[in-house]
């Protein structure tokens, strides 16, 4: 029974998000099997439209591609629909192995542990880390994504937080604290809210001086940069002064799941002791089996991925020809500042009915007040068509909101 208050708490809760224009609509969607990223958009009263989604985080485009969907096809005729359980009961398969074991040679690494998305497994990882090093300070980006802030939130231990991506900062910070007390810096490649680099080198400088630990988020840019798709630590040569990567086979590789790359006595040891990968029922074979293909597709596929980078150049140039205020930080995400969540969620709405593009707008908490934005992900499979197309919306569309914010909604 919800008591009268309760109610009226809930109420209020839901008004602020409304009256900040925070309120976040999902909107529903059917990709296009074989044509995506065109989509279909099921409005609330039952009617359709054809879309193009640019917002998604399916970079490459994988999760269509005939190896994943094949390998998919035939593990689901082999096992059937779900795993059956966790990973200690049951739930580990030749499917699950195969997987580790591609992921593994993907980083260089010994071992590699598959949970049920990156968000889990940052979070399982970094709240278990001090059960295994006791007296553990983390040193975290300002910016780091919020599994990350999550797992090291709850595990207990000391914490430091750095500015973002300043080397100087986190200088300090370590050479503040015992030298004698283990440490671990973690922060990310390519951070996914501006498409800015964090800055590899000079970390892992940094960590071999204060004889710290290393864990990486990779999650925005593996199976896209370095010559087999390990992320911008293999692009700069810089996987082995990694010691966790973290990843996940839900963005480029276009499935599901997350995972960690290690030692073998890392992994062991996380297997062991992290309750968010021993209380969880595994991924599904069928989806082991087509992540496991798509890493290993694409491995070899450097035409994929110079694709994609030339699809982001092209559409950057394209936007700062028309002077919108995007950031370009040299990655393949592209951010279009409005600066209001009101005036973003219009765009976003009139993008969407009037010409048929998809993007979700991108609000507090998840950036800063004032930087909302719309932000774009295009990929080999946005065609020049689509990519023409979507500038022109936006040039009227910005025209509009130049003279009168309001017209948006007209």
């Amino acid at each position: 029974m919800i008591l009268p208050s309760t109610d009226a708490a809930l109420d209020a809760a839901l008004s602020r998000l409304h009256e900040e224009g925070r309120y976040r609509t999902f909107i529903d969607i059917v990709r296009k099997q074989g044509a995506f990223p065109r989509a279909t958009w099921r409005r609330p009263d039952g009617s359709e439209r054809e879309i193009v989604v640019w917002c998604g985080n399916d970079y490459l485009g994988m999760g269509q591609h005939p190896a994943v969907l094949a390998a998919m096809h035939e593990a689901l005729d082999a096992t059937g629909a779900g795993s059956g359980g966790t990973r200690n009961i049951s739930g580990t398969t030749l499917y699950h192995k195969a997987l580790e074991a591609e992921l593994a040679d993907l980083h260089r690494k010994e071992a590699a542990l598959v949970f049920t998305s990156a968000y889990i497994a940052n979070d399982a990882t970094l709240s278990t880390l001090p059960k295994l090093f006791p007296g553990l300070i983390t040193y975290s980006d300002a910016l780091n994504h919020a599994s990350m802030i999550e797992g090291i939130r709850r595990h207990g231990g000391a914490k430091r937080i750095f500015r973002h991506n300043d080397v100087a900062h986190l200088r300090a910070l370590l050479a503040a604290d015992d030298p004698a007390a283990p440490k671990l810096i973690a922060f990310e490649s390519v951070y996914s809210m501006d498409g800015d680099f964090g800055p590899i080198a000079e970390i892992c400088d940094l960590a071999q001086e204060f004889g710290a630990l290393t864990y990486l988020d990779e999650v925005h840019a593996v199976g896209m940069y370095g010559p087999r798709g390990g992320g911008v630590a293999e692009k700069l040569g810089l996987m082995g002064r990694i010691d966790i990567i973290n990843g996940t086979l839900g963005k480029a590789f276009g499935v599901m799941g997350g995972y960690i790359a290690a030692s073998a006595k890392m992994v062991d040891v996380v297997r062991s002791y992290a309750p968010g990968f021993i209380f969880t029922t595994s991924l599904p074979p069928v989806v082991a089996a087509g992540a496991a293909a798509s890493v290993r597709h694409l491995k070899g596929d450097r035409a994929r991925r110079e694709a994609h980078q030339t699809a982001a150049r092209v559409l950057k140039t394209r936007l700062k020809a028309l002077g919108l205020p995007i950031l370009d930080h040299g990655s393949h995400i592209v951010p279009l500042i409005v600066g209001d969540p009101r005036h973003t969620k219009m765009m976003s709405d009139a993008l969407l009915e009037d010409f048929g593009v998809y993007v979700q707008p991108i609000n507090f908490p998840t950036v800063p007040r004032g930087t909302e934005r719309l932000r774009f992900t295009p990929s080999p499979v946005h065609d020049a068509g689509m990519t023409a197309h979507l500038i022109g919306a936006l040039d009227s569309l910005w025209s509009r909101c130049a003279l009168n914010r309001a017209d948006l909604t007209g």
